[in-house]
């Protein structure tokens, strides 16, 4: 990648305004001291939301490994993980479904709730990943800034991804701020993936 970039000269690159990224700390360096000085980083909002699912899944797997297999609780939390990583307004909320796993009839948001009902921590943690996605979609810069600063009680995972985007807030901050996006990319990458 280096080699590439340093094709193009100096004064060429210092003209580049923004460079979208994830949040791999080396190429940060590299991008902000070696190839694009005067660029503003933006982190990828794939990235961070991406970073952000897997913070709060891995405060599910601890809460759920706290109840036996097979358990109502243990199967809230197993079976329907994809359901907690959806935009809560999105959950279907009026039409019941039967389900064999819980032997109950109930909506995707029943089954939300009753799975956070479990865990103070991990309603906490949905939460402030609820928030922070919204922020990241409405674009406000400044409820991105207040979500950062949580003071309730979080998975340990999630405790380290913030600390991780208060180290690069303005970085972070330009993902509501700008509208670029690696979002197109990231998808050519993933059907590339799945075809080899």
């Amino acid at each position: 990648m280096l080699k590439y970039f340093k094709h193009f000269p100096i004064t060429i690159r210092r003209k580049v305004k923004t460079v979208t990224m994830d949040l791999n700390y080396y190429y940060y360096d590299i991008m902000t001291r070696e190839l694009f000085p005067n660029a503003q980083i933006i982190f990828d909002r794939f990235h961070i939301i991406q970073m952000l699912n897997r913070s709060f899944n891995s405060c599910r797997i601890h809460v759920m490994k706290k109840y036996h297999k097979g358990s109502r609780e243990y199967n809230l939390l197993k079976y329907y993980w994809k359901l907690y990583l959806k935009p809560f307004d999105d959950l279907e909320k009026t039409k019941p479904h039967y389900d064999w796993q819980l032997k109950d009839t109930l909506t995707q948001e029943q089954i939300v709730t009753d799975g956070l009902a479990l865990s103070e921590e991990l309603e906490n943690t949905y939460n402030l990943l609820q928030d922070i996605s919204k922020a990241l979609i409405n674009k406000n810069v400044s409820d991105l800034r207040k979500l950062l600063n949580c003071k309730d009680t979080i998975g340990y995972q999630m405790n380290i991804t913030l600390k991780t985007f208060k180290r690069c807030l303005y970085d972070l901050l330009n993902a509501a701020r700008f509208t670029e996006s690696n979002g197109c990319l990231e998808g050519t990458n993933r059907k590339i993936k799945q075809i080899e």
